[in-house]
Order: C-alpha cells, then sequence, then structure tokens
C-alpha cells in the first residue's frame, strides 16, 4: 500500500463498484441511517436495494462484523456499537483493522465512512494508518501505477450536511502528518540515519518558509548538551538537536514540542540482547511526531508561538561510546552519573526540556518519546502513558486521546516520593532507577522534569508512546493526532477547535489563579 494515495472528497460520485471497490463503514445503527438513494450510485447495477438491506439485517458486530455485497468488490463493514469510557467513541482502531481486512484491492477504490461529526478527525486518521508509505518490497518497486483511495464522509446525526471544503483540508494535512511519522518510523537506520531525519526537517521547513535551527556534534559539547552529545557521540552520523520555530503576530504564549529523535538504539554499552533489540529503528517516534503534527499544525494556521524541538542521535557502541560510570554535565547545568547507557532518551530530552524552557522562553512544555518499555506494561499498547504537573492537562490529554483515537492514560505523578530512586553519591543524579519495581514509566518523566525543576511555575506534559507507536511490525503515526487535538484551540482550523479538550473554562482555587495564569491560556 505504499503507493496509495488518500483523497478526501465532499462527495465520491457515483461508479460501478466493479470499477471501482467499494468499502462502505461505520456502526451498524448509522449504516441504517444511509438512504440507499445515497449509495445507489456506488453500488448499482451490481447491488440491488434488497440485497443492501437483506447485508444490514446480517451484520452482527462482536466487536466487528462485514458482509461482502458482491464478489470481492463491494463490502459494507460494522464498527462496535459501543465502546468503554477508556476507548475513542470513534472505535479508531478498529477502523483501520477493518480497512485493512476488508478494503477490496484494485488501483482506484472508494470509502464511504459513516459517523458522526465528531468522529470524523479521529475516523479520519484512522483510515490514514491502514495506508502506510514504506515499503522495499521488489514487488512494489515495479509497480509504477499510482493507487488512489477516495474517502467520503456520510454524517448522520446533528450537523449531518455535508462535510465542508476546509475540513477536508484539515483531514489531508493531518493525514498526511500521521502517515509522514509512520513512514519516518518504519524506515530502518542504514537509511533514516541522524543526517537523514535532519533532510525531513528541512523539507517541512522549507515547505513551510521556515529556516531550523541546528546544533550537531562538537558545537553540542561546547555548548553544553552533554545528554544529547553524550548519547550520540560513538555513531557514525553525529548528533543534533534541530529546532523549527513558529512565531506569528498576536501570539499571547510560547509552547515547545520536544522529541526523542533516537534513529537507532542498540543500548550502547549497557547493550541490549538478540530479542529486544530489533525493532529500535522505531525509538525516533517521539520527534517523527512532532515533525507531523507541526506540518500540520502551521499548515492550519497556528495562532501562538510553536517550537519543534528534535533532539537526534543513534545510540551506537564503539570507542567513544559513553560508559557507566561516567558523568555527564547536561544542558541543566546538572551533572547525572551514567548507570545505564540504555536510559538515553531521558538524557536527550532533559537537554531537549532545558532549551525549550531557557532559550525559548516556553510556557508550555510537551516532551513526546518512546521512553519506557515498562509504559506498555503500564497502559498498554493503545495507551499512551502522560505524567505532568498539571491536574487540568492530564485531563485534557485524556479527553484529547478519546477525541483523536490516540489514546492515552495517566501515569502517578509524585516527584516526592520518586525521584530519590536517583540518588547519586558523586553527581546530582543517576539517569536509571535504583528499583526498577517502583513505577519506571513515572520515574523516567520525572528525570526530565527535573532538569526544568519541579517548582517550575510552567505546564509540562510528558507523553511515553513506546507501545503505541506501532502495531505488529507497523508503525502507527502515534502522536500526531493527539498534537493536533490537545492543542487545537490555538489552531484558527473549525475541526481542530472541536476536537480540542481544552475548550471549557475551569474551577481554580484563588491561590492558585496568579501561578495558572499562563497555562490557562489555552482554555
Amino acid at each position: 500500500m505504499a503507493n496509495v494515495g488518500l483523497q478526501f472528497q465532499a462527495s465520491a460520485g457515483d461508479s460501478d463498484p466493479q470499477s471501482r471497490p467499494l468499502l462502505l463503514l461505520g456502526q451498524l445503527h448509522h449504516l441504517h441511517r444511509v438512504p440507499w438513494s445515497h449509495v445507489r450510485g456506488k453500488l448499482q447495477p451490481r447491488v440491488t436495494e434488497e440485497l443492501w438491506q437483506a447485508a444490514l439485517s446480517t451484520l452482527n458486530p462482536n466487536p466487528t462484523d462485514s458482509c461482502p455485497l458482491y464478489l470481492n468488490y463491494a463490502t459494507v463493514a460494522a464498527l462496535p456499537c459501543r465502546v468503554s469510557r477508556h476507548n475513542s467513541p470513534s472505535a479508531a482502531h478498529f477502523i483501520t483493522r477493518l480497512v485493512r481486512t476488508c478494503l477490496p484491492p484494485g488501483a482506484h477504490r472508494c470509502i464511504v465512512m459513516v459517523c458522526e461529526q465528531p468522529e470524523v478527525f479521529a475516523s479520519a486518521c484512522a483510515l490514514a494508518r491502514a495506508f502506510p508509505l514504506f515499503t522495499h518490497r521488489s514487488g512494489a518497486s515495479r509497480r509504477l501505477e499510482k493507487k488512489t483511495v477516495t474517502v467520503e464522509f456520510f454524517l448522520v446525526g446533528q450537523d449531518n450536511g455535508p462535510v465542508e471544503v476546509s475540513t477536508l483540508q484539515c483531514l489531508a494535512n493531518a493525514t498526511d502528518g500521521v502517515r509522514l511519522a509512520a513512514r519516518i518510523v518504519d524506515t530502518p537506520c542504514n537509511e533514516m540515519n541522524t543526517d537523514t531525519f535532519l533532510e525531513e526537517i528541512n523539507k517541512v521547513g522549507k515547505e513551510l518558509g521556515i529556516i531550523p535551527t541546528i546544533i550537531r556534534d562538537e558545537e553540542l559539547k561546547t555548548r553544553g548538551f552533554g545528554g544529547i552529545y553524550g548519547v550520540g557521540k560513538a555513531a557514525l552520523h553525529p548528533p543534533a538537536l534541530a529546532v523549527l520555530s513558529h512565531t506569528p503576530d498576536g501570539a499571547t504564549q510560547t509552547i515547545a514540542w520536544v522529541g526523542k529523535g533516537i534513529v537507532y538504539d542498540t543500548g550502547g554499552l549497557s547493550i541490549k540482547g538478540k530479542t529486544t533489540m530489533p525493532g529500535m529503528k522505531r525509538d525516533c517516534g517521539g520527534a517523527a511526531a512532532v515533525l507531523g503534527a507541526f506540518r500540520a499544525a502551521i499548515k492550519q494556521g497556528f495562532k501562538d508561538n510553536l517550537h519543534a524541538v528534535f533532539c537526534l542521535a543513534e545510540n551506537s557502541v564503539g570507542p567513544n561510546a559513553t560508559r557507566p560510570d561516567d558523568i555527564h554535565l547536561l544542558y541543566s547545568g546538572k551533572t547525572v552519573e551514567i548507570n545505564n547507557t540504555d536510559a538515553e532518551g531521558r538524557l536527550v530530552l532533559a537537554d531537549g526540556v532545558s532549551y525549550a524552557c531557557k532559550d525559548l522562553g516556553a510556557d508550555i512544555i510537551l516532551d513526546m518519546a518512546t521512553l519506557t518499555g515498562a509504559q506498555g506494561i503500564a497502559t498498554g499498547k493503545y495507551h499512551a502513558a502522560v505524567l505532568t504537573n498539571s491536574a487540568e492537562w492530564e485531563a485534557a490529554c485524556v479527553k484529547a486521546g478519546r477525541k483523536c483515537g490516540d489514546l492515552v492514560h495517566p501515569l502517578v505523578y509524585c516527584p516526592e516520593l520518586h525521584f530519590s530512586e536517583f540518588t547519586s553519591a558523586v553527581a546530582d543524579m543517576k539517569n536509571s532507577v535504583a528499583d526498577r519495581d517502583n513505577s519506571p514509566s513515572s520515574c523516567a518523566g520525572l528525570f526530565i522534569a527535573s532538569h526544568i525543576g519541579f517548582d517550575w511555575p510552567g505546564v509540562w506534559v510528558h507523553l511515553d508512546i513506546a507501545a503505541p507507536v506501532h502495531a505488529g511490525e507497523r508503525a502507527t503515526g502515534f502522536g500526531v493526532a493527539l498534537l493536533l487535538a490537545l492543542f487545537g484551540r490555538a489552531s484558527e482550523d473549525p475541526l481542530l477547535n472541536l476536537v480540542s479538550p481544552l475548550g471549557c473554562e475551569v474551577d481554580v482555587e484563588e491561590g492558585d489563579v496568579g501561578r495558572d495564569s499562563k497555562r490557562r491560556r489555552l482554555v
């Protein structure tokens, strides 16, 4: 599916399914609300109204179901009738699965997605995940024909008119961001090294008219970025800190998205085993998501200052590799004793968030990373883990996840009980915990937060996406939709405003008003 182009249209038009195969998809009670007059032109002469109604009557989703309407040219598929409170009402994960299994083959195909207006954004991003861009299969390179999938939304319930052109443009940019992030994560390190990642950043910058700031190799060491430099100094391709900055007139706050971009993680001298190292090309998933989301956010119009900070390195093995017992001075001015070179992501992110705080003057700092294997144990394969110094933003992340399909669940935030895990006798802290049974995913996030300070008055949000960054052997582009939804109120786009969780005022205790003034500007 690497050569598939996605097209979102208000109306896909009529066509014989034998010449343009068709998948109709939605919850069963929504499918029953689709009038035959709307789908007739897409199904006739192969499918009659009686056959259409008979197919709907046979569907019994548990949790999903499908029924072929005409050979393998037309299919109707039903999503779960209901979901639990920790899932997305859009049933986004099931959309991706059904498209992969039920969409008929063909060069030019059509999907009719039946849903309510609030589920359009999540449904579109879920559809995009079914069409990855990266492949090196030899057969794919010989196929020169460009395939297209046309997507039409049929809206039911309130606001059930035709989808507006502005909405279609937003969906196109958001899904392009999802597929961009997934492509970067799917690409192996012999191609997607730090040089190549910088090329991707430069390409996005050129498209948006932004010249990136790049600090690289020995300059990192000279300027005090001991975390990024220490992790990446043994690799053939040198480490880098890159920043894309959007600073519009009239901005009222400064937001920084900091992405972990470890293009490959061998574990360093604390080397991974032969079963845990494969797949470590995905350790740049946080930076890839930040890049895809930044591109889409700026294209849709972002009203505040937004900085995308990329912490790029390859955690390699060589004569110059960081050793356990080494002590590094990080950009925050704090020293770190290395007791595990495989706990490298927090080191590069510590430099990234410190830079966002000290040099960019950020009011809100969000870091996104494939940080810990323990995240998958804590919150599972589908839900990212969120750790934040703000109860409001914790709730907002969970709500944004449900609205966009990139699900999120909170971790324990309790630095006074957990940060002692990093106690060092010779430095300000170690980089890995003493007790791996004491909420290690929370502790890893707290390590990052310590480099801006637990008493920092701004909003800090940490998202660990280690497990949901992939499904099986394919990247998901996780994080792009989440960032767009979470910060939708800072966008000029109506659809992103709709899916943003930060649209209502929240009660703040009187004594907290001053401290919360900056963080509530997005609310």
